[in-house]
């Protein structure tokens, strides 16, 4: 898979990190900035993610700011988003089995990068389960067309 991936300055590090990860578990990775520890608006950087998973350029995506919650409203702005933030491996599989997020948010502030790792590898693997979840699924996308 191509996984685009954005962080602000309270996630840089932990980016940095995961981007290892990603590439290790054999995906490639769409760096989407931010590029240092600098102070930037996190917004700008859910956006780039979304959009990118948005128009097919990445197949998922992953955000870090200091607690996931920014991100995954900002992500969760650009229609045919579903940004879940996780914070251990059980929110990590439900989130796919039931929401069939596309973008995982994660908070460097609240989480060891160990544990976004771990998070992230079980979000990677775990497939949507479809079903009674698609028609859940449906109604979220009807209510974007709703806006």
């Amino acid at each position: 898979m191509k996984i685009a991936i954005g962080a602000d300055h309270a996630g840089f590090a932990a980016k940095e990190e995961i981007k290892t990860v990603i590439k290790a578990l054999g995906h490639a990775v769409i760096d989407q900035g931010t590029s240092a520890e600098t102070s930037v608006d996190y917004p700008d950087f859910a956006e780039k993610v979304a959009r990118a998973v948005a128009s097919g350029e990445a197949d998922r995506g992953v955000l870090i700011c200091g607690t996931g919650i920014g991100m995954s409203i900002a992500a969760n702005k650009v229609s045919g988003i579903r940004a879940a933030v996780v914070c251990d491996e059980k929110t990590a599989a439900l989130s796919r089995q039931h929401n069939d997020a596309n973008v995982f948010c994660a908070g460097s502030r609240v989480m060891p990068v160990v544990k976004i790792a771990e998070s992230l590898k079980v979000w990677l693997q775990t497939p949507f389960e479809g079903g009674r979840h698609q028609n859940r699924v449906n109604k979220i996308s009807a209510i974007e067309k709703s806006r």
